[in-house]
């Protein structure tokens, strides 16, 4: 699963890169291309990657054996999350090869390059843990995956709904948005507001996704 999701998605976003370069006459030096088609790429890579992480142990009647291991539910859980990052951190890493061509062929700003792939990586874990909660609420790895996506993307655009609200729900609405904050990462900007929503978002869902194993071990 790993190996195909990686190769997917660095067909995809390879294919946005050059197409967004080719667009501009490869006038601009930059990896927005990748940038747009990568946030949403996390969001739907994230469900998949994800999906069959408790899901499916459930279905296979593996998930009591671990049950009985000498390990913690806090431990299962972080330990599924950091499996994962590591799949997702290495479907970053073969994307460097994008802005290493624009280094060798142009002059980039490396500066918001750093911090986009700061945001990409902070983005992704938070949509990681979203799908681990997600897989630790059903035993069908096509049910978590849905209600993962769901969750993400409705998570994504929280923040349209800010013009139909009060003012200051409308805010609130736009903060809770994962859309809200990923913008100042490609501008350049690294703010630590954004940085702890992230890491909030993320504790907050593995938080949940133990709370689920929790609840499921006593019922």
């Amino acid at each position: 699963m790993a190996y195909i999701v990686t190769a997917i998605f660095l067909l995809l976003s390879g294919a946005f890169f050059t197409m967004y370069l080719a667009a501009a006459n490869y006038l601009d030096t930059s990896i927005r291309g990748f940038l747009h088609a990568a946030q949403f790429l996390i969001l739907l890579f994230a469900a998949v990657l994800t999906m069959r992480l408790i899901a499916e142990e459930k279905k296979l009647g593996t998930w009591e054996l671990l049950l009985t291991a000498p390990v913690r539910d806090s431990e299962i859980i972080l330990g599924k999350f950091l499996g994962s990052l590591a799949v997702l951190t290495g479907m970053l890493a073969l994307t460097l090869y994008y802005p290493l061509l624009l280094v060798v062929f142009g002059d980039p700003d490396l500066g918001p390059i750093g911090t986009s792939y700061l945001g990409l990586f902070l983005l992704g874990c938070a949509a990681l843990a979203v799908g681990i909660f997600a897989s630790s609420l059903t035993s069908n790895q096509i049910v978590a995956a849905v209600v993962s996506g769901g969750m993400l993307f409705a998570l994504w655009f929280l923040g349209q709904a800010r013009q139909f609200a009060p003012v200051a729900l409308g805010d609130l609405l736009a903060y809770l948005s994962l859309a809200h904050h990923f913008p100042d990462f490609i501008r350049g900007i690294v703010d630590t507001r954004a940085i702890v929503y992230y890491l909030s978002m993320t504790a907050l869902f593995l938080y949940l996704a133990i709370r689920s194993l929790e609840t499921g071990r006593w019922s």
